[in-house]
This record gives C-alpha cells, structure tokens and sequence, in this order.
C-alpha cells in the first residue's frame, strides 16, 4: 500500500499510513480491553505473561526516571512502546505496510514525544523553573537549548522512519532475488528489527522527558551579593 489517499470524506483525507495507524490503535484498545477481561477472570500463563511485560516496561522506565516519576511517565512511554511494535510488525502482514515507513506517521509520533516532554516538565517543576532551566548555565545558550530540542525532535522521526523503509526495502529486495527461499530468517529479521527499533524509540522519549523531570532539580546560580545577602 503506498502513501496514496484511499478514502475522501468531505474535508477529510485517509491515507493508507493513517488508516493503518487508526487500525493498531483500535487493535491495541480492544486487546487491552480483553485482557483486562481475561485476566480479572482467568489465572496462569496469560496474567504471568502480561505481568512481566508490565513488570520489563515498569523497570526500564523506573531506571531512567525513578520511582517517584515511574507511574505518571509509564503510561505514555508503554504506550508508545507497544504502538510502534506492533505498526512496526503489521509489515509482515501479506498486503500491508508498517506505517512506520511513512514520514509523516514518525512525524506525528516525534511532535508528541515533543509535546509530552514539556508536559511533564511543566507539571513536575512548575512553568517558571522549567522554563528557567533554558537560560542555564547562562542565558546566551537560550539559541542553542531551542536548536537542540528541535534537532533532536526531528532526528527521533527520521531515525525511525528511515530504519523501517530501509528493512522493509532490503526484505523485498531480498525475496526478489532469492525467491521464497529464505523467508523464515528474512521474517525474523523483520520481529527483531521491530522490537529493536520500537525499544530505542521508546527509551529517547523516555531520556527525554527525565531530563526535563530533573529541570526543576539543577542547581541555581546564586550572584555574590545574594550570597552575603
């Protein structure tokens, strides 16, 4: 499926990568609704195997922000894990794409890790430290601070969406000259690169935004006559 319009509705327009974006989003709502169903009813593998993928994310996410932070910060880093996984993953399925190949699909997903950041600055420090903390060491490096968060936004959707079209390129390449004859090792590269590239998504979101957590605990300059103030 290319990045064509395939449905037009009015004023709105639903490429295929939205259309495939809106469909893991409604995957991953109904599977979080039938596991929460499943496992208020049900005990053994399927709680065990939930719990400790819970209990992965919860860890990485507590190592980078502690645990003071872990509970408001997992929700939206879990999300962003499990989203981009399976959109990585819907490549191998016959027909389709990941969404992930597409510019503005890594875009959107870059603007809210963007967005997120100063979200939970703000909400842990309070607008007027946060913002503070541009102006430190000293208020020239403003310019480059700014530069910096915008670099870095735009390096986060093009390191994702350039790992993915270059994966799902190499694998058609591949089969185009070799056939059906490796397809297991080629789909396996596939699940391995889509976990790879969904963790290393998720953590520089994650260091992101427990850098902006930390904005509120740098050390302040203090001028010599406050000191003897």
């Amino acid at each position: 499926m290319n990045n064509v319009i395939v449905w037009h509705f009015h004023r709105l327009v639903f490429t295929a990568p939205l259309l495939l974006s809106l469909g893991v989003t409604a995957c991953l709502v109904a599977l979080a609704l039938v596991l929460r169903q499943r496992i208020a009813l049900t005990s053994g593998g399927l709680p065990v195997i939930v719990e400790a993928a819970y209990q992965l994310m919860h860890d990485a996410v507590a190592e980078v922000v502690g645990a003071t932070h872990v509970e408001r910060v997992l929700p939206f880093v879990g999300t962003l894990w499990l989203f981009i996984l399976l959109a990585n993953l819907l490549g191998l399925v016959p027909g389709l794409v990941s969404p992930t190949r597409d510019l503005s699909v890594t875009s959107a997903l870059a603007i809210t890790v963007f967005a997120a950041v100063h979200v939970f600055g703000v909400r842990a420090c309070g607008w007027k430290v946060y913002l503070r903390h541009y102006l430190a060491p000293n208020p020239i490096l403003l310019p480059f601070h700014l530069i910096s968060e915008i670099t870095r936004t735009i390096a986060l959707a093009i390191r994702l969406f350039g790992n993915m079209m270059s994966l799902e390129m190499a694998a058609m390449l591949v089969l185009l000259v070799a056939g059906l004859l490796v397809p297991v090792p080629l789909l396996l590269l596939h699940v391995v690169e889509a976990l790879i590239q969904a963790y290393i998504f998720g953590m520089l979101a994650l260091i992101y935004i427990g850098s902006a957590l930390e904005a509120g605990q740098q050390p302040t300059t203090v001028s010599p006559s406050e000191e003897h103030s």
